[in-house]
């Protein structure tokens, strides 16, 4: 099945952290190709700490071929191996955050996983790299493409491309 993971960075050097995790989230045991990765957009931060560092945002989407448990496991792995505390609090500053969006067509509501991410669609720093790589992809949950959710949200100009190439 093909999984969406969103990528952000605002601690540190972001454009780095963010290629550390794609490395790593390339090399996972069950992860298949293509690998499809969107550009790096620089954006305000949401819900963060007053003073907070701009984020540096991507996606990238996956094959994967194993359980999703397993695959949130395996990225919260990557964020203790890139630095992020395992116990942490929410909205603030951190070097890597990886974010499951959807595994296929899987409908996920655990306290541990919620498939798809329940406020994906609402977020512009996720849909318009998500947008970048799947814009005809209507997600689960959604009657929309990517593309007609991201224009539904109105202004994006505050995602800045820092990367086309990464």
């Amino acid at each position: 099945m093909r999984a969406g993971l969103a990528l952000g960075s605002n601690v540190g050097d972001p454009l780095a952290n963010l290629k550390a995790a794609r490395a790593q989230i390339e090399q996972l045991p069950g992860v298949t190709p293509p690998l499809l990765a969107s550009k790096i957009y620089e954006t305000e931060p949401v819900d963060c700490e007053p003073g907070a560092a701009p984020f540096f945002n991507a996606v990238v989407e996956i094959g994967f071929d194993a359980e999703p448990p397993r695959l949130l496991a395996e990225l919260r792995q990557i964020e203790r191996q890139l630095g992020r505390p395992s116990v942490h609090p929410r909205n603030v500053s951190r070097i890597i955050d990886l974010d499951l969006l959807y595994i296929g067509d899987l409908r996920i509501d655990t306290p541990e996983l919620r498939l798809p991410h329940p406020r994906m669609h609402e977020r512009a720093f996720v849909l318009q790299p998500l947008a970048d790589i799947r814009p005809e992809l209507v997600l689960p949950k959604q009657r929309q493409s990517v593309r007609e959710l991201l224009l539904q949200l109105g202004d994006t100009s505050q995602l800045v491309r820092v990367a086309a190439q990464w």
